[in-house]
């Protein structure tokens, strides 16, 4: 690729960070083409600088953020001498993103409608009704059901897939030439996530854009890249045509991320025959009821349909499906965080959903859960050795052995003691996640509840951690119930696998079978999803 073909060209880009970070430069001397349809993949960990590369070509590099060195050349001109109004201009028109989590990227006061329509109104384009006609195409490119409705509603009245499409519609609107997608299928669910990587790709094609699309997940680049760059510390270490560097990567750095993949090929697991339960779940049953006022009518969701499971000592039980499915809701009714409309939970001798007070509380202590979003579930303003002892202080331990508890935690889960004196703000997103596993581990539970515990980590953090919690499985006797859409992920930690479907279990059998002979249509629409698994769809 020539930079003559290239719509834009970033060349030489040097990003200061601000004193006292943990290196010099953000992008250093980093060079790249977009050239019309194609779709350039920016890979690497968090930190990297993909993103900030991504910022940089929008004009929304923070302020701490120092312009050293380079250019970003679009139509002959230097987009980084530009002013605020000069920008203004160019996003949308000519340089649109995609957001990686829309609901913080969509007014949550604005139906969509209105919030497509706003593009045409901020560059002063069509008048009111042909700004409300072409929202309305525009939800049909996209592939909006009923686009009539999702022109009426809010942001939170749309699914995770919905919303994303919905921006993607907001990002064509003014048909621009380059489209920047950051890690825009991150935290959708497998099916949800082949489903907006065919719309772009599609719609990059019919409409001949280039695409910059910064991802860390190498099976999305195998679906979707023409050409890959891989950063490192904000150094191109690799770039190339995407089989290249797919199949014959170069630089060791590749080469560890592509390693640290996960297989979809699920690893030889001990026997589970003969093991106690640690749980038992029969018939578990949750209906969510909203509405029902003067001006809407009742709508009910059944989240949990009947659900019935075992897990074993020693056994983590997979339970995967697309968002919607009831996942997060049984993770939540076997931690007692919500109540069931019926059926019964036990754990071990004890029947978890008939207990109440004082007793319920000691029950507690042995069902214990790992958050997907460390960030959140950790109290910022908290030092994280508090954190971690507060659960056993609360349980009748004196705070001295809580916190040496605590110190020790850090050192099983690889953090250093003098952890307990920083604050979450101060560890990357996989240091985090290991404090709220240390957190979790602290009442010496039996049982681990892990709701999508590494969706949002990179892939060589992912590693880490999977490989974190099956030797803590092993080394403590834990059981687990990991819930995640990842099936990658799946194969790698789970004894056996349930899959779930609109609140019901549908499939449920040991994962090397699962994987090799999936009997339910649903099971083989999702491992039919998993993006990677061929190439066919760059050739096409």
């Amino acid at each position: 690729m020539s930079a003559a073909t290239a719509v834009v060209s970033i060349k030489n880009l040097k990003l200061a960070l601000p004193p006292g970070a943990d290196r010099r430069y953000a992008v250093d001397d980093v060079s790249l083409d977009l050239t019309p349809g194609k779709i350039l993949c920016v890979v690497g960990e968090s930190g990297s600088g993909k993103s900030m590369c991504a910022h940089a070509l929008m004009g929304l590099l923070p302020d701490t953020i120092g312009r050293e060195a380079g250019e970003i050349v679009y139509d002959g001109h230097n987009l980084l001498a530009l002013d605020e109004t000069g920008w203004l201009a160019l996003r949308g028109r000519h340089i649109a993103m995609v957001f990686q989590e829309p609901m913080t990227a969509l007014n949550p006061l604005m139906r969509i409608g209105e919030q497509i329509a706003e593009m045409f109104e901020a560059h002063n384009l069509l008048t009111p009704k042909e700004r409300t006609q072409k929202a309305l195409q525009l939800l049909r490119e996209v592939g909006l059901p009923d686009p009539e409705r999702s022109m009426r509603a809010y942001p939170h009245q749309l699914s995770g897939g919905q919303r994303q499409r919905a921006m993607i519609a907001m990002a064509l609107a003014l048909e621009p030439a380059v489209l920047v997608a950051d890690e825009p299928t991150t935290a959708l669910d497998v099916t949800t996530q082949a489903q907006i990587l065919k719309l772009i790709r599609d719609l990059q094609r019919s409409r001949n854009m280039a695409v910059m699309f910064i991802t860390h997940d190498f099976g999305v680049v195998a679906d979707i890249a023409d050409r890959v760059i891989v950063l490192q510390h904000g150094k191109v270490v690799e770039q190339g045509a995407a089989d290249d560097v797919l199949l014959r990567p170069q630089h060791s750095y590749t080469r560890a991320l592509l390693a640290a993949v996960p297989s979809m090929q699920p690893p030889q697991r001990a026997p589970l025959a003969g093991r106690a339960k640690a749980v038992e779940v029969v018939g578990l049953d949750k209906t969510y009821v909203s509405g029902g006022g003067w001006f809407q009518p009742e709508r009910r969701v059944r989240a949990a349909n009947e659900v019935n499971f075992d897990i074993l000592k020693g056994e983590t039980l997979g339970l995967v499906g697309e968002s919607g499915s009831g996942k997060s809701s049984v993770a939540r009714l076997v931690m007692r965080l919500i109540e069931p409309d019926q059926g019964t939970i036990r754990l071990g001798d004890i029947d978890f959903t008939r207990i109440g007070g004082k007793e319920l509380r000691k029950a507690r202590s042995r069902i214990q859960m790992i958050f997907q979003d460390p960030f959140a579930s950790l109290n910022p303003r908290r030092k994280v050795g508090n954190i971690i002892a507060d659960g056993p202080i609360a349980h009748g331990t004196d705070a001295a052995t809580a916190h040496k508890r605590a110190g020790e935690l850090l050192g099983l889960v690889g953090l250093n003691a003098s952890a307990l004196e920083r604050y979450p703000h101060e560890f990357s997103g996989g240091q985090r996640q290991r404090i709220g596993i240390a957190r979790a581990l602290a009442l010496e539970p039996e049982i681990i509840v892990a709701d999508e515990a590494v969706s949002a980590l990179d892939v060589s953090v992912q590693a880490q951690v999977l490989n974190l919690l099956e030797d803590l499985k092993k080394r403590l006797g834990l059981s687990m119930l990991f819930i995640t859409h990842d099936l990658r992920v799946a194969a790698q930690i789970c004894d056996r696998i349930a899959v779930m479907q609109r609140g019901a279990i549908v499939e449920l059998k040991p994962t090397a079978a699962l994987f090799s002979a999936p009997e339910h249509a649903y099971t083989r629409e999702l491992l039919a999803a998993v993006p990677g698994q061929t190439s066919s769809s760059r050739a096409a």
